[in-house]
């Protein structure tokens, strides 16, 4: 009997104790995503506080509450939840695939995704191109243990289409704002991968660029962005614009986030001969966040890169200050003699364009009926939707271009891709006896204008973007609550030296802000 007595007493302990724990639990405040980093999410999944089904739970609800102000997201993968669950059991196996297992991303419309979606580049005429399999890219980050949660909205044909165009405006996806202030640009064209990072929807996005596409959105909505050296990341199955300058990058909160996803993107690809030195240059770029990496380095200030803004060049100012606190030698710029680069950039985006086009609408579905660019030249003229806001003034130009093989292109490409690769980049470093050269990466955000289309005041973009170098942008400071990022130019195959540069300075200035809570 007294056995008994005690057997009930420990069993009545034992369901106090659970009762206790259950509502300790449910009492508890659930891990909030709003904010985190992709650090903190691994942290918050190894100690067992979140799953990555609860991740991808809390991140569809605040797309379902708050995105449809802000139209940063174009389509949600309806098996994000079984892979998450997939995930969660991995881990509880004890299988962790690195830091990013477990981790839902956001990717930009114009990269395929075998997951039922189309990639839609922003336009009507690709609403039926749902691809066969993953671009490349997109295979190594699922392999990497990252979840594809959704696809970002961006400007529309990568913000080629138009000269008078308005970033962030696809006829499929709407307007994507700027959550720090929503009557203001998200720059472009990964306009929507700028948003959905900085607005809580996602810790991480894939842009891509050709010139500012990843860089500018990630200044404007206060993240870390990387436009790598171009052939360090497959472009296999993304809508192109040009083989010689197009790259995906990674868009984040944190330098450090922004190494996380590089490590999980990068890598050759058999099918873009652009990445035969990939793998030879891939790096664990994690060894790179270096806190006391400024100390002793020389770097070169692009004075001729300012003037955006007069407040812009204060907190540029501010920068440089911190910089130097951090042991950095700073090297004045003044002048840069750019020629007719610019011009000569738009000559060779607009016949790569055509030729790139063609040849990957030719590879879409058979449902996609737009196979050329004059196709879907025509297709805008006969949908008023696409048109409802700006023209096609720059297709069309594309379209009468020659070919790659003209010899006004051939001469052209050749000679801006040596202005501002090896006779730019190259000889700021190397006259200078400098290892990397910094920037404002552009003004603050600009009010949105459907009429007139974009007003902004310029960028440090361009020598990178043609030269195929890598380009990082970190978190600088605000002007009048609007995000401003600092940008850091390195020569080919220098990611590691540009993280390590860029993760001191954000770890000595903390300078991000989130955005405003949402009404």
């Amino acid at each position: 009997m007294e056995t008994r007595r005690r057997f009930i007493l420990l069993t009545a302990l034992t369901l106090l104790t659970l009762q206790a724990c259950e509502q300790k639990q449910s009492a508890a405040p659930a891990f909030d995503v709003t904010d985190a980093t992709i650090t903190q999410l691994q942290e918050a999944l190894k100690d067992g506080r979140v799953t990555s089904r609860a991740l991808v739970d809390q991140y569809l609800a605040r797309i379902e509450k708050h995105d449809p102000a802000l139209k940063s997201i174009i389509s949600l993968n309806p098996k994000a939840r079984e892979e998450a669950d997939r995930l969660d059991r991995e881990r509880a196996e004890g299988k962790v695939r690195g830091p990013l297992h477990g981790i839902p991303i956001a990717i930009k419309d114009n990269i395929d995704f075998a997951g039922g979606l189309a990639t839609t580049a922003g336009s009507l005429a690709l609403t039926k191109n749902v691809p066969a399999k993953d671009a490349p890219v997109v295979r190594k980050l699922i392999d990497s243990g990252a979840i594809i949660l959704a696809k970002a909205n961006l400007s529309e044909w990568a913000n080629i289409r138009s000269s008078h165009s308005s970033s962030g405006w696809s006829a499929v996806g709407g307007l994507a704002r700027n959550p720090y202030d929503p009557t203001r640009s998200a720059c472009g064209s990964s306009s929507g991968s700028g948003t959905a990072v900085a607005a809580g929807f996602a810790p991480a996005a894939v842009g891509t660029e050709t010139d500012g596409s990843v860089t500018c959105p990630s200044a404007i909505n206060a993240l870390a962005g990387l436009k790598p050296t171009v052939g360090l990341v497959s472009r296999t199955g993304i809508v192109p614009i040009s083989h010689v300058q197009d790259t995906a990058g990674p868009m984040a909160r944190t330098v450090a986030d922004v190494a996380a996803l590089l490590g999980g993107m990068a890598g050759s690809d058999p099918a873009d001969a652009a990445t035969k030195e990939a793998d030879a240059h891939r790096a664990d770029y994690s060894q790179s966040l270096k806190a006391d990496a400024l100390k002793d380095a020389r770097i070169g200030v692009l004075r001729f890169h300012t003037g955006y803004s007069p407040p812009t060049d204060e907190v540029f100012e501010t920068a440089l200050e911190a910089l130097r606190k951090q042991g950095a030698e700073l090297v004045d710029i003044p002048k840069f003699d750019f020629g007719n680069l610019e011009d000569l950039e738009h000559l060779c985006l607009l016949a790569e364009l055509k030729a790139n086009l063609n040849a990957y609408l030719a590879g879409t579905p058979p449902e996609v009926k737009s196979r050329t660019l004059a196709d879907v030249i025509a297709f805008n003229r006969a949908e008023p939707r696409e048109l409802e806001f700006f023209g096609q003034d720059l297709f069309e130009r594309a379209e009468a271009t020659a070919g790659l093989a003209d010899p006004e292109y051939v001469k052209a490409r050749a000679s801006a891709t040596q202005m501002a690769g090896p006779n730019g980049i190259g000889r700021l470093l190397r006259e200078n006896n400098v290892v990397a050269l910094v920037a404002p990466t552009t003004g603050p955000a600009w009010t949105i204008d459907l009429v007139n289309g974009d007003h902004y005041s310029g960028s440090s973009t361009t020598l990178p973007a043609v030269a195929g170098y890598p380009h990082l942008t970190v978190p600088m400071g605000e002007v009048s609550g609007l995000p401003v990022g600092l940008s850091f130019i390195g020569p080919a195959w220098s990611e590691p030296l540009l993280i390590s540069l860029g993760y001191a300075y954000e770890q000595a200035t903390h300078a991000r802000k989130p955005p405003p809570a949402p009404r």
